[in-house]
């Protein structure tokens, strides 16, 4: 989705066509995770020339190459710290643009999300010291405390002092907090300190001494920080930091970093065999989402749970990864009880699947790995290629399979109302017995024409409807 838009918007400022692309990747990437990478400009439509490695585009993009001071040989050291990972590299650059990387490391679980559940642990104890309630059952009130705790690390990097105000985050209590940088630093000095070690150790691979390091460039949104500034400065002496790259005023650069991708759609078989899409093709890694999703049947007790993978509407046209199911679905009427799916994806291809019921919180997972990360060329172009070629049929298919989705709900919520109605007889018993006889023939008529096209599917709900109306009056 990035490269496609990327493409568009090229072609956009161009006025013509794009097809050829160079696209970088971070330098400890191997074989198969430049491969699928390269698999997804495919797929955006781009013809990729050429794979560079992300601290030779953050010379690059700073200009590096053209320093018209270089004799011999620059040494540079690029500090990428994102959302979710930390690289460091060692390159020399010598005049006339020749990049070569001494050493890499990093890490690739410390990023700004570390510092964001940092703060809400910390906002979750204190709300716990306040009130003496448990916030961690509740995933809404954490999901609106992780969003303004992501908010409030923002502010403090242009400010000493913020605060957290959440009206009626769990159990109808509002939750208000000042945050000093000083306690946000104070949390997360363990995690500063461990890009220092790693840049150390990277320095000791590259055998390099730290004087020797001329520019040291600052790439990813979590270099903003100031904290992180400090140490850096400090660690090489008070050098002043190249911070072009990562969000200076300079409008004209621009910080992408691609990873590995996941090259099609996951997802879920949902009723009338459609696939369910969780995580779309072509989104980096790690990644993690989550879907909610009720019972089609009165008491329903176990849901069984099929993984796919594919861009085809229907699920079977898809390839099935897994499937497991979870049981143990208190007794309700179709539609009450959910179930929450969640689809996470680590940084080594390896898919885990959650299901977990939503009123008793019992769980059940599947892990799937994929150890090479990719697939072939010609199974993303076959896949990717179905997915145009019978686009049209797909969305008919989807079509008519929401169609007749909605007749049976619109048939189950008619008899559910006729019951009510007759034990209250609010409704005329024989205006009742008419429509009973209507939605009995429409169960029946459904029973008989699963592969009716959506026209008749819909007369048939529009006209169920219209008999029932009175039902609603009432």
């Amino acid at each position: 989705m990035i490269l496609g838009k990327m493409k568009e918007t090229a072609e956009a400022y161009l006025g013509k066509g794009v097809k050829n692309a160079v696209i970088t990747v971070p330098a400890y990437f191997n074989d198969s995770q430049r491969q699928a990478t390269k698999d997804a400009g495919t797929i955006a439509g781009l013809n990729v020339i050429r794979m560079i490695n992300e601290p030779t585009a953050a010379a690059i993009a700073y200009g590096l190459d053209n320093e018209s001071d270089i004799v011999g040989k620059i040494n540079v050291l690029v500090f990428d710290l994102g959302g979710g990972t930390f690289d460091v590299s060692v390159m020399t650059i010598e005049k006339g643009g020749i990049f070569e990387v001494k050493a890499v490391g990093g890490d690739t679980h410390l990023g700004g999300q570390d510092f964001d559940n940092r703060m809400v642990d910390h906002c979750v104890l204190e709300f716990k010291r306040r009130w003496n309630k448990d916030l961690t059952g509740n995933q809404r009130a954490l999901g609106r405390l992780r969003f303004a705790c992501e908010k409030a690390k923002r502010m403090l990097s242009c400010t000493s002092r913020t605060s957290i105000d959440l009206d009626s985050l769990h159990e109808g209590i509002d939750f208000s907090m000042k945050f000093t940088r000083a306690k946000f630093e104070e949390l997360n000095m363990g995690s500063f300190n461990k890009c220092i070690e790693t840049l150390e150790k990277c320095l000791r691979d590259a055998k390099m001494e730290k004087s020797c390091v001329e520019q040291v460039i600052l790439v990813g949104g979590s270099t903003r920080i100031p904290k992180v500034q400090h140490l850096l400065r400090d660690f090489f002496d008070g050098r002043d930091l190249c911070k072009s790259v990562s969000g200076s005023s300079d409008k004209s650069v621009k910080d992408v970093v691609l990873r590995d991708v996941t090259p099609l759609s996951l997802g879920v078989q949902v009723r009338g065999e459609l696939l369910s899409v969780v995580i779309p093709r072509n989104t980096p890694i790690p990644t993690s989402n989550a879907k909610i999703y009720i019972t089609t049947e009165d008491n329903q007790s176990a849901v069984g749970i099929k993984v796919y993978q594919g861009e085809r509407s229907k699920s079977t046209d898809n390839h099935l990864l897994g499937e497991f199911e979870i049981s143990g679905i208190p007794p309700a009427p179709k539609g009450v009880s959910t179930v929450m799916k969640c689809f996470e994806i680590d940084a080594n291809g390896i898919l885990t699947v959650t299901a977990s019921i939503v009123s008793t919180g019992k769980m059940e997972k599947l892990v799937i790995s994929n150890e090479c990360g990719r697939l072939t060329k010609e199974e993303i172009e076959k896949m990717v290629n179905d997915a145009e070629k019978y686009k049209h049929e797909d969305q008919e298919f989807k079509k008519k399979a929401e169609a007749h989705n909605a007749l049976d709900d619109c048939i189950y919520n008619m008899k559910k109302k006729i019951e009510e109605h007759n034990v209250k007889k609010s409704v005329h018993h024989e205006i009742l017995q008419v429509m009973k006889k209507a939605t009995d023939e429409t169960t029946k008529w459904l029973e008989d024409n699963h592969a009716a096209p959506f026209a008749e599917l819909h007369s048939k709900k529009v006209y169920l409807e219209f008999v029932c109306k009175p039902l609603f009056n009432v």
